[in-house]
């Protein structure tokens, strides 16, 4: 009675850990709407998420739209901030541990021309072939929120 008992513990134990964990979401692309911008996601280089500590996912059709959303959103809520991997499309990676090009030479949805690199040397390459500015995620937010401050 007792090893039913722990059994059934362990088995609905499990059950409520599993229900629980926090993981990005597939992005729809063509069907899901930026949760900044509200254009539809259609792009597979630029697309961004944030995930709460609940679960909740919000998804980006760009890094800059995550990056203004989140200037007016609870940061403390966050689990992952995760975008597009320009080099891999669709993958999402890290975004607080991603290097970051800005090209004129490579457009991004919203007119920032942003794109994120899972490693420097990925950003690098690229960046010799279509020159533009190295950004880490703390210095990506203080150009785009220093840019977004002087345009108002």
């Amino acid at each position: 009675m007792v090893t039913q008992r722990k059994r059934a513990l362990f088995f609905f134990s499990s059950l409520l850990l599993l229900g629980c964990q926090i993981n990005p979401k597939p992005i729809e692309y063509g069907s899901d709407n930026c949760h900044y911008c509200k254009m539809t996601i259609v792009d597979k280089l630029h697309a961004a998420q944030i995930v709460n500590h609940k679960g909740k996912t919000y998804v980006f059709d760009a890094i800059e739209c995550m990056v203004q959303f989140s200037n007016d959103f609870d940061t403390t809520s966050v689990a992952m901030y995760l975008c597009n991997s320009y080099t891999k499309p669709e993958i999402l990676i890290d975004a607080t541990k991603a290097t970051y090009l800005i090209s004129k030479k490579i457009p991004s949805p919203m007119g920032a021309f942003l794109s994120a690199f899972n490693t420097e040397s990925e950003a690098l390459r690229v960046q010799k072939k279509m020159e533009g500015t190295i950004y880490t995620w703390d210095a990506l937010i203080k150009h785009l929120n220093g840019k977004s401050r002087s345009a108002n």
